[in-house]
């Protein structure tokens, strides 16, 4: 007989974590922020990206240019795009979302774990650092920005693998 797996319903997409925890979280968030901190014209941009991680646990990713501090949500002066990383068995592919940013003015430095991300926009200027799930090597690295997305390709490094030595018996 076939085991059969227990279908879940799109509601349960995040197991024991109620949905309606964002909505009091949002409810909390605005509360808590000061309004009479703002400049006048000055946009708000926050938001979340929530999803399914490999081990089955949803993985929030907060961006924007509002900031959680110890005294209450704070307005920075730069915006966190919202960005996406795949992981592929050789490459890592980090997608950026810019909307007016100038192609020209975006600056892209990587190490070996970090992919720093910096551009100034018509209205905003965009700053992130990406931590990189695995090793890259930087160099060989490309990237294409079309349409206010910006998409870099890195190649993972190779795994070295441990030298054996011979060990003489005495």
């Amino acid at each position: 007989m076939v085991d059969k797996k227990k279908r879940r319903s799109f509601f349960d997409l995040f197991g024991d974590w109620d949905i309606f925890d964002i909505e009091e979280e949002m409810r909390r968030f605005m509360e808590e922020f000061d309004v009479d901190e703002l400049k006048s014209g000055e946009p708000i941009v926050y938001g979340f990206n929530i999803r399914v991680g490999p081990d089955g646990k949803p993985i929030i990713q907060q961006f924007g240019n509002v900031k959680p501090t110890v005294k209450g949500p704070m307005v920075t002066d730069k915006r966190e795009p919202l960005v996406d990383v795949i992981e592929r068995e050789d490459t890592i592919t980090v997608i950026v979302e810019l909307p007016g940013v100038d192609k020209d003015k975006i600056k892209l430095n990587a190490t070996e774990r970090v992919l720093t991300i910096s551009a100034p926009g018509e209205e905003t200027d965009f700053y992130k650092e990406v931590k990189l799930p695995a090793a890259v090597n930087s160099k060989n690295a490309k990237a294409s920005y079309k349409n206010g997305v910006l998409e870099v390709c890195l190649q993972k490094k190779e795994k070295s693998k441990p030298k054996a030595e011979n060990i003489p018996i005495e």
